[in-house]
């Protein structure tokens, strides 16, 4: 059984930051890429940023410079760092990782329950 927690999400105000963080847990052999997702309401899924097991980094284009993404491999671990907050991002996040499990044949994608963050004066 493997899970993702997230945690960190809540009200800010525009320009204000707030830190996703999401962890995994279970019997996990490996994980490659993890990263977040969102999903505004009335809107589809989109990336937010993805970060390899190497640090390599990928951020949407709404989000660069505004964002950081970051992991600690050995907590197993990936958080989101959100400065410069807009209303535009008022969303729920998801953590995604994919991994393989302890006799698994492949990687798999995991994703946790989501973090709603709310950003509104």
């Amino acid at each position: 059984q493997v899970q993702l927690v997230e945690s960190g999400g809540g009200l800010v105000q525009p320009g204000g930051s707030l830190r996703l963080s999401c962890g995994a847990s279970g019997s996990i052999f490996s994980i490659t890429a993890m990263g977040w997702y969102r999903q505004a309401p009335g809107k589809e899924r989109e990336l937010v940023a993805t970060i390899t097991s190497g640090g390599r980094t990928n951020y949407a284009n709404s989000v660069k410079g505004r964002w950081t993404i970051s992991r600690d491999n050995d907590k197993k671990r990936v958080y989101l760092q959100m400065n410069s907050l807009e209303p535009e991002d008022t969303a729920v996040y998801y953590c995604n990782a994919a991994l393989q499990v302890y006799n698994g044949d492949d990687y798999h994608a995991y994703w946790g329950q989501g973090t709603r963050v709310t950003v509104s004066s």
